[in-house]
C-alpha cells in the first residue's frame, strides 16, 4: 500500500529562530531532534510570503504570478489543471483538514474537516464552554498581543485542538487505504498569545538582541518606513515594549507548537504508523518578529520572510539530518510527492521533484542552485500623494488595529533569487538590492551599486531573469500541433528525451 501523508503547516514560522538552525534559544527541542532522522533543509524557501498564494502553491505546485492567487481575497481566481488534493484521492487517498485552511480548496472538498482561523473555529462543531472562551479571547485580541497568559491552559489552544482532531481522523481509517492529513497550525501567527507554561518561558528581557533596528529602515525603502510609522500609530508610545511581549509571546508558541507536534508524532507510533508515513514539517513563511522595529509581515521579499523551515521523514527518506546547500522551495511539495508515488505531475506544475536529495542519491545539483519568490499584485506603487488611508481601506479597525497586509505594502511586482551566499530584490520599477547574506543574514548593507560587486550583481541578474522565465506559465497549453515539452521531475537542466510527445490540448 501506498504510504500515508501527513504536511504539518505552521503559520508564519521564521526559519532561523530554533536551536536547530543556529539559534541561541532552545525553542523546539522536539523538531530538532526529530529532525535529525530526515532530512531538514537549512535554504527551503516559500514562492510569497502571504498565506494564501503560499498555500496555493503548495498544493498546486505553480507560482503565484501562474496561480493568479497573489492576494489573501483571490481564492476564486486559482488557475491549475489539478492539485495535490486531485492527485491523492485519484490515487485513492482519504483525505483530511484539521486546523487553518486559507486556500483555494473548501474544507468540504476534504474527506474528513475540523476548521479554525486565528481567532476560533470555522465550523459548526460542538466546542467546550472553555474551547468557547478562549475563542472569545482570541477574538478580543484583534490581532495584537496578549500582556497576560491566555485563558483556559494547554487543551483549549488551537494547536492542542487540532492534534486531536488530526487523531481522531486517524483512528477513524480503516487501514484500507492511505491516508493524506493536513495539519495546519494557525500559529505563531498573530494574535500573538500563549497560556502558562509558556508565556513565562521566554521572558522579554532575557531574549537575544535583535540584529536590526529601526535606524536601518532608511535603507530598506520607503514601504519599510511607512509600515513602521503606522505601527507607531497603532501601538503608541510604548511601541517597543511591546514588540519585546510579542518576541516573547511568539517563542512560546513554537514552543507550544512543539510540544504539539511531540504529541502528534508519539500518536503515530502508538498506532503503528509511523513506519509507513511520510510526514513533512514545513511554514507558509516567516515573521518580522521585531527586526527593523516591525512585527507580522508586509512589503517586499526579506529573508525573514521568504526563508521557512522544511523537514521530510518517513519511508524512502534516508536520514542526513540538516543539509545546507541545496535550495528547495514550496511549489517542490507537490512533483516530489508523485515522484514517490511513481504518478504522473500535472500538467502546469512548475515546481520540480527533490526526491534525489531526499534519497541522497543521482542529486541533479544544478537543479537545486537557487530559490525564488514572488510578491505584488502589479500596478504602480501607492504612496501617501494618493491621500487613500488605512480606515477607508479597510486596513484598520478605529486605529486599534492593523492588518500589514494592505494596498500599500502589497502593490506593485517584486521578484527575488538566491544563490550561494548571496541574494537579490528587484522590482518593476527596476530598484535593486544586493546582499551577501553569509556576512549580512538581515540584510542592511546593499551592495548594489559596490563596484567590487559587479560580476556578482550580472550573475544574479542572468539567474533572476531565467528564474522569471521559467515561471512563466505553460497554461493554457497551445492546440493544435505545438507540444510543449516539459520534463517529469521539473527539471531543466538534465537531458531528456520525451518518450511519449503527445499534444496536450
Amino acid at each position: 500500500m501506498s504510504p500515508n501523508i501527513i504536511i504539518v503547516m505552521t503559520d508564519q514560522q521564521r526559519a532561523d529562530l530554533r536551536k536547530g538552525a543556529g539559534y541561541s534559544l532552545d525553542t523546539m527541542p522536539f523538531l530538532d531532534s526529530w529532525a535529525r532522522g530526515g532530512v531538514d533543509f537549512a535554504r527551503a524557501y516559500t514562492p510569497n510570503p502571504t498565506c494564501m498564494p503560499a498555500r496555493v502553491s503548495m498544493l498546486t505546485g505553480r507560482y503565484p504570478e501562474s496561480h493568479r492567487v497573489r492576494t489573501n481575497h483571490n481564492a476564486r481566481d486559482a488557475f491549475y489543471t489539478a492539485d495535490l488534493l486531485d492527485v491523492l484521492k485519484s490515487m485513492g487517498y482519504v483525505t483530511a483538514l484539521c486546523g487553518k485552511n486559507h486556500s483555494h480548496r473548501n474544507p468540504s472538498d476534504f474527506d474528513f474537516h475540523e476548521v479554525n482561523g486565528h481567532t476560533g473555529i470555522e465550523d459548526h462543531r460542538k466546542i467546550s464552554e472553555a474551547e468557547s472562551r478562549l475563542d472569545q479571547y482570541l477574538s478580543e485580541l484583534q490581532h495584537m498581543e496578549g500582556h497576560q497568559p491566555a485563558p483556559g491552559g494547554i487543551t483549549v489552544q488551537q494547536p492542542y485542538r487540532n492534534v486531536t482532531s488530526a487523531l481522531k481522523f486517524i483512528d477513524q481509517c480503516k487501514g484500507d487505504r492511505p491516508f493524506f492529513l493536513w495539519l495546519s497550525f494557525a500559529e505563531p501567527h498573530n494574535p500573538y498569545q500563549v497560556p502558562e507554561p509558556y508565556f513565562d518561558m521566554f521572558p522579554p528581557e532575557s531574549l537575544p538582541e535583535q540584529q536590526t533596528s529601526t535606524a536601518d529602515l532608511a535603507d530598506k525603502g520607503h514601504r519599510f518606513i511607512w509600515l513602521r510609522s503606522i505601527w507607531e500609530k497603532i501601538l503608541g508610545p510604548d511601541m517597543d515594549s511591546r514588540i519585546l511581549r510579542v518576541r516573547s509571546n511568539y517563542h512560546g508558541m513554537l514552543r507550544l507548537i512543539d510540544d504539539q507536534f511531540k504529541r502528534l508524532v508519539h500518536g503515530l507510533n502508538e498506532r503503528n504508523l509511523a513506519k509507513n508515513t511520510i510526514i513533512l514539517f514545513v511554514s507558509d513563511h516567516g515573521d518580522f518578529v521585531g527586526e527593523y522595529g516591525l512585527i507580522r509581515k508586509g512589503p517586499d521579499l526579506p529573508d525573514v520572510l521568504t526563508h521557512i523551515p522544511m523537514i521530510w521523514r518517513g519511508p524512502g527518506v534516508i536520514p542526513q539530518g540538516t543539509i545546507k546547500n541545496p535550495f528547495v522551495n514550496l511549489v517542490d511539495i507537490l512533483p516530489t510527492i508523485c515522484d514517490f508515488l511513481s504518478v504522473e505531475t500535472p500538467f502546469g506544475v512548475q515546481g520540480k521533484s527533490i526526491l534525489p536529495l531526499l534519497r541522497n542519491r543521482n542529486i541533479p545539483e544544478k537543479e537545486y542552485q537557487a530559490a525564488y519568490s514572488e510578491n505584488g499584485f502589479s500596478g504602480l506603487y501607492w504612496t501617501d500623494r494618493d491621500k487613500l488611508d488605512i480606515l477607508t481601506e479597510g486596513a484598520s479597525r478605529n486605529m486599534e488595529t492593523f492588518d500589514c497586509l494592505n494596498t500599500w505594502t502589497q502593490c506593485g511586482q517584486v521578484r527575488m533569487i538566491r544563490k550561494g551566499d548571496y541574494k537579490m530584490q528587484v522590482d518593476m520599477m527596476g530598484k535593486g538590492y544586493l546582499y551577501h547574506l553569509a556576512s549580512d543574514p538581515m540584510e542592511i548593507r546593499n551592495l548594489w551599486d559596490h563596484p567590487a560587486y559587479m560580476a556578482i550583481k550580472v550573475d544574479l541578474l542572468t539567474e533572476l531573469t531565467a528564474a522569471i522565465l521559467k515561471a512563466c506559465d505553460p497554461l493554457p497549453a497551445p492546440h493544435h500541433r505545438y507540444r510543449t515539452k516539459i520534463h517529469p521531475k521539473g527539471y531543466w537542466y538534465q537531458d531528456y528525451v520525451a518518450e511519449d510527445p503527445g499534444v496536450r490540448e
